[in-house]
């Protein structure tokens, strides 16, 4: 690794002080990916709201931050690093603030605030993987993005947890008191971002090359719909299931076809929006399928897992958000220890180990009874996130060595879109499996009348039932992920110098 870095005027760097202050800053704003989770049902109590509104809380989010991912690589390129970043934070500053301040009348100024806090991780999650691959040298890049993977895997493994010991009772904390209100999930969040806002003034460096380029109206209108769309339908699917044209089918259609004269459009200008020219090096596709399909695998259980605890086991949102935070520590642990290892063998035997060891940790989910361990369910989610934190950013270091230097932001944008829009795929697969399986499965209500035990046992095995056909597509996600891997190249792959070198 080279001893210096300078900034764009020649400047030298302060490496480790400026990655310290990236890392903090996006691993706080990811928080808020999923820490309402468990805080849903007092939302509702608060707002006086029922689930299905309250869910848009997660839906929207999930939505806006899907649609800035394109958005990022123009903006990577047209304006100076330290100046998005913090422009980043102060609109993820704004939007919280605005949570926090949100009067119990007025749901819709929280969607806002969501949608506020979406955009701000839309532009930094793949900003931190820009910055982190011209932060360190082509020997460290997968140190660097290990690290990068303990923010994006932790960050949302421990927000469940956070939000549902602030839900728990009230915490002192240096002087202050923390009051077990949703708002209070806000509140913890905005002295850390805006302390790491102040160290970024002085810690923070442009070294990412900027250049004037226009932005192009009908891409980002295109982008915005097309994804939009794909992403609602999605999103409508636990509600509404995969038959409802209106709300599940439609979109969807309207919004395969949007993005399809998207990538026509993008492939037919000089300087695409987004560069799909990218997916034409195939380690970069591949390792983009399989980041993919390891979002699938992971997300859908970490939705499904915590629904279960609570409405079969009788757990608390405390704990069962502790239930999960092993496996959460187990992703930050191996994420920089599989970095290491990459940047010494490369992806291919990191990816075949971790889809067996993720495949071994699902499939005994599907034997899971009302009875089942919390111990053993924490074993078996640790063992799975081990899995992850071995596939994750191996991959994604390796889908972006694939790609020269200048194509880097338009691949993080493209790499970043497929797993927002895997990410959706399936929680939306699951949930509906989920419940479509448990609806067939479900008692006749007259025996609610008749034999009201009888009734309730049924019922439980038929959720039980639902859980166990989500749990067993997971495991569908992590073999078919594992065969795929056998299609990539052996070793560490040596990024190419120039853009046409990348095919």
């Amino acid at each position: 690794m080279s001893d210096k870095i300078v900034d764009t005027k020649g400047k030298p760097v302060n490496r480790v002080a400026m990655m310290i202050v990236l890392l903090v800053g996006v691993f706080s704003v990811m928080l808020m990916q999923t820490a309402l989770g468990t805080a849903l049902p007092a939302l509702m109590k608060a707002f006086d709201v029922n689930a299905s509104t309250v869910q848009w809380l997660t839906t929207i989010f999930l939505m806006a931050n899907g649609i800035m991912v394109p958005v990022s690589a123009f903006l990577t390129t047209r304006i100076q690093t330290k100046t998005l970043y913090l422009s980043a934070l102060g609109l993820f500053t704004a939007g919280t603030l605005l949570a926090f301040v949100t009067p119990t009348s007025a749901f819709w100024m929280l969607m806002v605030a969501r949608v506020l806090q979406a955009m701000a991780v839309g532009v930094l999650m793949p900003l931190m993987q820009v910055i982190s691959l011209n932060l360190f040298d082509a020997e460290s890049r997968g140190k660097a993005m290990g690290l990068g993977g303990l923010v994006i895997g932790m960050a949302p493994a421990i927000g469940p947890t956070l939000s549902g010991w602030i839900l728990e009772k009230d915490h002192t904390i240096l002087g202050f008191t923390l009051e077990n209100s949703w708002r209070s999930i806000f509140g913890v969040v905005l002295p850390v971002v805006i302390v790491v806002m102040i160290a970024s003034f002085v810690y923070f460096r442009n070294i990412l090359p900027t250049k004037k380029v226009t932005l192009n109206v009908r891409s980002l209108i295109e982008s915005t719909f097309g994804f939009g769309l794909i992403l609602f339908g999605f999103a409508m699917v636990s509600d509404h299931g995969w038959g409802d044209f209106g709300w599940v089918i439609l979109p969807l259609i309207a919004g395969l076809l949007i993005t399809i004269e998207f990538m026509w459009h993008q492939s037919r200008m000089e300087k695409p929006f987004l560069d799909m020219s990218v997916f034409k090096s195939r380690q970069f596709t591949i390792t983009t399928i399989l980041v993919s399909l390891a979002m699938m695998a992971m997300i859908g259980v970490e939705m499904v897992l915590p629904i279960y605890m609570q409405n079969i086991r009788g757990l608390t949102p405390l704990d069962s958000g502790l239930t999960l935070l092993p496996g959460a520590l187990m992703m930050g642990i191996m994420s920089p220890i599989a970095g290491a290892f990459y940047d010494k063998h490369g992806a291919k035997r990191l990816a075949v180990t971790g889809f067996s060891i993720l495949l071994i940790g699902t499939v005994p989910l599907f034997y899971m009874t009302a009875d089942t361990s919390q111990h053993f369910i924490t074993a078996l989610y640790t063992l799975r996130m081990f899995g992850i934190a071995m596939t994750m950013m191996p991959l994604t270091a390796s889908a972006m060595g694939a790609l020269s230097p200048e194509t880097a932001a338009q691949g993080t944008a493209a790499n970043n879109t497929m797993r927002q829009i895997a990410s959706s795929l399936g929680t939306a697969i699951l949930a509906s499996v989920m419940q479509s399986v448990t609806d067939n499965n479900k008692p006749a209500a007259s025996l609610k009348g008749q034999d009201p035990l009888s009734y309730a046992n049924k019922l439980i095995d038929a959720t039980l039932n639902g859980f166990h056909a989500s749990f067993l597509l997971a495991a569908g996600f992590a073999l078919v992920a594992l065969l795929i891997t056998f299609l990539l190249h052996s070793g560490k792959i040596n990024t190419p110098a120039h853009k046409e070198d990348a095919a």
